[in-house]
């Protein structure tokens, strides 16, 4: 049974951090390219960054500069460390799994960055 586990999330002030985690298991992760993705209420779920398993690395353009995404493939983990939140930042923050056709989502973790 494949599971995706994320944390870290929760309410902070503008310009604090956060790390999320997301933790899998039931599958070959270091063979998966991971993605965070995060959504708010009305808008479509966007992706945030995403890293490949060879560890090539992309993110959208809000976030550059900011946020960093990491793998451990030893601990099936991938790690999003959020930097200088804003407000805009808040959402629901979802790890995703994929390998070709197939991909699986974690239930996801709130992020609210408000003062």
């Amino acid at each position: 049974q494949v599971q995706l586990v994320e944390s870290g999330g929760g309410l902070v002030q503008p310009g604090g951090f956060l790390r999320l985690s997301c933790a899998a298991s039931g599958i070959i992760f270091r063979l998966y390219v991971v993605g965070w993705y995060r959504q708010t209420p009305g808008k479509q779920r966007e992706l945030v960054a995403a890293i490949t398993s060879g560890g090539r690395t992309n993110y959208t353009d809000s976030v550059k500069g900011r946020f960093t995404i990491s793998r451990d493939n030893d601990k099936n983990t991938v790690t999003l460390q959020m930097n200088n939140l804003k407000p805009e930042d808040t959402a629901v923050y979802s790890c995703n799994c994929q390998l070709e056709i197939k991909y699986y989502w974690g239930q996801g973790t709130q992020v609210t960055v408000s003062s």
